[in-house]
């Protein structure tokens, strides 16, 4: 009778130690408070009936940032965020260094994104560097340097960063109108400058082959007033009004 109750409390303990595990997931295995391992396995799994088991999904996860005010390099305020594609690696880690890991990667993001912001300007300027990358122009470079970062400081925690995106970024509200104005004349003031320089290289390369074929022999008075109506024509965003001259430019 006896031995019938022990072989009957020891086959209950020997059912209570087995469990499923799905892939991708693991068990941090603890016995009296003490580490004991991992269990990484899937499938029908059994461990120590007295060792308290913590199931720990190894899946990747999506951590959507919200929308971040912070200031530029510029010191110009704007709205920054992040898409972070992450996942744990080392399950002891993520479990014993430091308190609901979830929480932990999402505080390190939001600050991972901050000081990012302050490191890059957020569009090119005349106080830049003309190679010098930008939040707008150069998210390739940002992302890299955001999942270094986010790395460096995930990896306490046991946690590996797979990818980053950047999913909002704009002017706080209440510079977008000041800063969409100085992006138009920054555009209109660039597209001007192309426009003079190719209507003086034209008009050097008219005068170039008017000399060379002996078209026309003209005098720098001439020329001066030939340079000025090309000029006029080619950088004029009108069309231009053909006029017959009659006249001469000499009295």
């Amino acid at each position: 009778m006896v031995l019938t109750v022990l072989l009957f409390a020891a086959s209950l303990l020997m059912l209570i130690g087995i469990y499923m595990q799905e892939p991708n997931e693991a068990r941090i295995l603890t016995l009296f408070g003490r580490y004991v391992g991992t269990d990484r396995h899937e499938g029908l799994r059994w461990a120590n009936p007295f060792a308290m088991r913590e199931r720990i999904s190894l899946r990747a996860r999506n951590l959507n940032a919200p929308h971040i005010k912070v200031n530029d390099k510029r010191g110009n305020p704007i709205e920054i965020s992040a898409a972070i594609v992450w996942r744990v690696q080392d399950t002891a880690r993520a479990v014993f260094e430091v308190d609901k890991f979830e929480t932990y990667v999402g505080v390190q993001a939001e600050t991972a994104i901050r000081h990012l912001a302050t490191q890059f300007a957020y569009d090119d300027g005349e106080d830049l560097d003309p190679d010098e990358t930008t939040l707008r122009a150069g998210q390739d470079e940002v992302v890299k340097a955001l999942v270094a970062e986010l790395q460096e400081r995930c990896a306490q925690a046991g946690v590996a960063v797979l990818e980053a995106k950047i999913t909002h970024l704009a002017y706080a509200p209440e510079i977008a109108q000041v800063m969409l104005r100085r992006q138009q004349a920054e555009a209109i003031i660039s597209a001007r400058k192309k426009i003079v320089q190719g209507a003086v290289t034209m008009v050097e390369e008219a005068l170039r082959g008017l000399s060379e074929r002996e078209i026309v022999v003209l005098d720098d008075e001439r020329k001066a007033a030939m340079v000025s109506n090309l000029l006029v024509v080619l950088c004029s965003d009108k069309d231009a009004q053909p006029i017959i001259n009659a006249g001469t430019l000499y009295a």
